[in-house]
């Protein structure tokens, strides 16, 4: 079986784009793509301050991107109530520092994932040997180390609840990183998935740079633990979301893209996982 699951155009979710080149998917969710990765910003435009919530900050050096892209959107002096990340590692926290101090805001994690931000713990080394491109061969040159955002860090809620995002609730999906989480909104059926799901590979340069659509696991060099992982993926699946965006890749949405989503969750050990590591191997 083929490692990924090509995307047609018809999967591809509806989209205005704004001067800032930032995403709208639903009049309440967009996402901009900051360098190799996607930010969602969650809130109605022009909300006013602290009307709207930030979903992951980038790769170093995307803070006046991400800045503009929240102004072109909710007013230049608008600032989310809270920024909240999916997990820790470098493309997806590399302006949280910054941000959190600029706009003078709360940041919200797992549990699970605090260890990487409050300068207690490094994430595991890499697989070099996952295949797929050249990036697992790169990896050990991307930042590990865990930054310390202690003074600000707060623990999402246990009841499942997202805060200032009525209708939201997290959902813990493992495998990735321990302490990975997506977001669901049931009313429309709207799914932020991070990494546990990505719509384009990620270990490939060329992948990365021309955003080929396929319905894909998390990153294979940067994923320790495939069991996790696979049970995550299904648990999304079963959602049966309307609406996909992930941290890498276009936002996806409709029935193609939940039938490939399910065709990933039943075949997830022979399409997903290092080819060391598929049955059979």
């Amino acid at each position: 079986m083929a490692v990924q699951i090509p995307l047609p155009e018809s999967a591809r979710a509806p989209e205005q784009v704004d001067a800032a080149h930032v995403r709208e998917v639903r009049t309440d969710v967009a996402y901009l793509r900051a360098a190799m990765v996607n930010v969602a910003f969650v809130g109605p435009p022009d909300p006013g301050d602290r009307g709207w919530v930030l979903i992951d900050t980038g790769v170093t050096g995307t803070k006046k991107e991400i800045i503009a892209g929240a102004a072109s959107r909710f007013g230049a002096s608008s600032r989310p109530a809270a920024i909240i990340q999916t997990h820790g590692h470098f493309d997806h926290i590399g302006a949280l520092e910054d941000l959190s101090e600029a706009w003078d805001a709360p940041i919200y994690a797992h549990p699970l994932e605090h260890p990487f931000l409050t300068g207690r713990q490094s994430y595991p080394a890499p697989d070099t040997g996952a295949d797929g491109g050249i990036m697992p061969k790169l990896a050990p040159l991307f930042p590990r180390s865990p930054i310390d955002v202690s003074r600000r860090l707060q623990t999402l809620p246990e009841d499942g609840s997202v805060p200032f995002l009525p209708g939201w609730r997290w959902l813990h999906t493992p495998g990735h990183t321990p302490g990975h989480v997506s977001f669901w909104r049931e009313g429309d059926r709207t799914l932020i998935a991070g990494d546990a799901i990505i719509t384009t590979g990620q270990e490939s340069a060329y992948e990365i740079a021309v955003q080929e659509p396929e319905m894909h696991g998390p990153p294979r060099y940067f994923t320790p633990d495939w069991t996790a992982a696979a049970a995550s993926v299904r648990r999304l699946a079963a959602l049966d979301p309307d609406l996909l965006v992930t941290g890498h890749g276009r936002a996806m949405a409709g029935p193609v893209m939940l039938e490939t989503l399910h065709r990933l969750a039943e075949h997830f050990e022979e399409i997903a996982l290092p080819k060391s590591l598929r049955p059979g191997a």
